[in-house]
């Protein structure tokens, strides 16, 4: 188990009932960004690969 597996599973405990967009999502990460800054390139990462995780063409 990775130590970020522990969020995880917090993050499906605690709220894994409720329904999100992505405009929400979206939000979330950027309020996340701007409180810390230093995560600026993973959070940037996650969502490109959010943004194209069913591209054919990335693989």
């Amino acid at each position: 188990m990775y130590f970020t597996d522990r969020g995880i599973e917090e993050l499906v405990d605690r709220r894994g009932e409720e329904s999100v967009t992505l405009e929400w999502l979206g939000d979330q990460l950027r309020t996340f960004v701007d409180q810390n800054p230093e995560f600026e390139t993973p959070i940037e990462r996650f969502a490109t690969w959010l943004a194209r995780a069913d591209d054919e063409d990335d693989e």
